[in-house]
């Protein structure tokens, strides 16, 4: 069963809670009105070829901030945040295989690495919330249902693989409020990419999740929507392989101090 948190409510108090290790749920809920970010962490020398692809599939991969080599502050979106302590758990990929996942990155750092934060769906959660749309781990310490799809994203250099989506269950009658309302947010991932048969973007089993939890269907008259997911970057480390990779750990996201109508278009 989910538990109810009590959940910051500003990405600064997030990000102290998490630093200070009193905080370590997912972040659904969190921060309401505040843009979350994905991470992706990399060496320098391939920096470039990753940024190319975030430009080339920036349905799954919307640049928020760069955080040049070396530095560990996201000065533009979280004045005085620290990108190894500030996100409650990561992911440590070398040569395509996670190797660690821990709770800082103290003993992961080097100076050559460059952040890439990554508009995250979960900014756009409060404004489904706002049109009437339930999501049941809204708040809670579970997490939503990510894939891996058929869906190829465009190559840069060595970096191509699978596209990963999010998926809700969004009653038939609110699809189309669903679509409007993440439309406006096209830097964390806007509208969905598939609505109705999983089996037409490669998912076989929408109880199997390839990471996150399962959530059951709640009526019959609910249909699954997906929208593209920041965790691609982590099934392009296992496709792609590269000397080193670090992200977070999916649904464990850093919150920023930017609002969602900072990123929204009209």
């Amino acid at each position: 069963m989910s538990t109810e948190i009590t959940v910051p409510q500003t990405g600064s108090e997030a990000r102290r809670l998490i630093r200070e290790g009193k905080f370590s749920q997912p972040t659904s809920g969190v921060a309401p009105g505040y843009v979350q970010a994905n991470v992706a962490i990399l060496p320098k020398d391939v920096a470039f070829e990753f940024l190319l692809f975030c430009q080339r599939n920036p349905k799954p991969c919307p640049v928020v901030e760069v955080i040049e080599a070396g530095e560990v502050e996201a000065a533009l979106t979280a004045p005085g945040s620290d990108i190894r302590s500030d996100v409650s758990l990561y992911r440590v990929f070398k040569n395509g295989q996670l190797v660690d996942e821990p709770n800082t990155l103290d003993s992961h750092w080097r100076d050559d690495l460059v952040t890439f934060l990554l508009g995250c769906s979960f900014s756009f959660e409060h404004a489904l919330m706002a049109n009437g749309i339930d999501l049941p781990y809204y708040g809670t310490d579970r997490n939503v249902p990510m894939f891996i799809t058929n869906i190829a994203t465009a190559e840069s250099g060595s970096f191509a693989g699978p596209m990963v989506v999010s998926q809700r269950w969004i009653p038939s009658d609110k699809v189309v409020r669903a679509v409007q309302a993440t439309s406006r947010f096209p830097d964390t991932h806007g509208a969905p990419i598939h609505i109705g048969d999983p089996a037409k973007i490669g998912i076989s089993d929408i109880t199997k999740p390839d990471f996150g939890e399962v959530w059951e269907q709640s009526t019959d008259d609910e249909v699954p929507v997906f929208w593209a997911c920041g965790v691609t970057p982590q099934s392009v480390a296992m496709a792609s392989k590269p000397q080193l990779m670090i992200t977070h750990s999916p649904g464990h996201m850093f919150v920023t101090d930017l609002k969602d109508e900072d990123l929204a278009v009209m």
